[in-house]
């Protein structure tokens, strides 16, 4: 019977006694993987990736995971190249999703803060030119006056004035009307017409 011989180009040949001196910490063992597959694992990281830092930075952790946990790679399983090119896909797609994880949070919080300062910018405004619509209502004659405070400031439609007044529907839109653009026409010089 014929002994079977390990052809010399078969990575096995090589990787298993490697993977045996990268278990006895031999640094000499990593540095020899490194040379020879650094450009690789790199190359692909920033395929995938596409920014040469973030590359760098997932290629190191690929080489680190070799040195701290060389029994993960089985030579039996497949070949070193193949191991460390799965291993850095997986790295630098979970690079790309955290980013993106983190980017759409950024995201989320800028719109948070916009959002916050909109609705804080337009109480602001409403406050005043609800505080300015008061004091101008004053002008107005009391059954306009009366009908705008139950509508706006009471939050009521025509016909609820109409009912609360006891006044036919047609005559609280009419007051309703009047007393609108008469709060409009003493707005206007102060830039609050399109509030009135």
């Amino acid at each position: 019977m014929t002994e079977a011989r390990i052809a010399p180009d078969n990575p096995s040949h090589w990787e298993r006694p490697l993977r045996a001196r990268l278990m006895e910490a031999d640094e000499s063992a990593l540095a020899e993987i490194y040379d020879k597959y650094a450009s690789f694992v790199f190359g692909l990281a920033l395929r995938v990736i596409g920014d040469r830092t973030a590359a760098e930075d997932v290629s190191q952790d690929v080489f680190m995971s070799i040195w701290e946990s060389p029994s993960s790679f089985d030579p039996d399983r497949g070949s070193l190249r193949t191991w460390l090119g799965t291993l850095t896909h997986r790295r630098a797609v979970d690079y790309v999703r955290r980013e993106e994880a983190r980017r759409r949070r950024a995201q989320r919080a800028a719109n948070s803060r916009d959002d916050s300062a909109a609705s804080v910018d337009d109480e602001a405004t409403s406050s005043v030119v609800a505080n300015r619509v008061r004091g101008v209502l004053d002008i107005l004659p009391d059954d306009q006056r009366i009908a705008i405070q139950i509508a706006y400031f009471g939050g009521k439609t025509y016909r609820e004035v109409a009912r609360v007044l006891g006044i036919p529907e047609g005559t609280a839109k009419s007051r309703l009307r009047l007393g609108l653009r008469r709060l409009a026409e003493a707005l206007e010089p102060e830039g609050l017409a399109q509030w009135a």
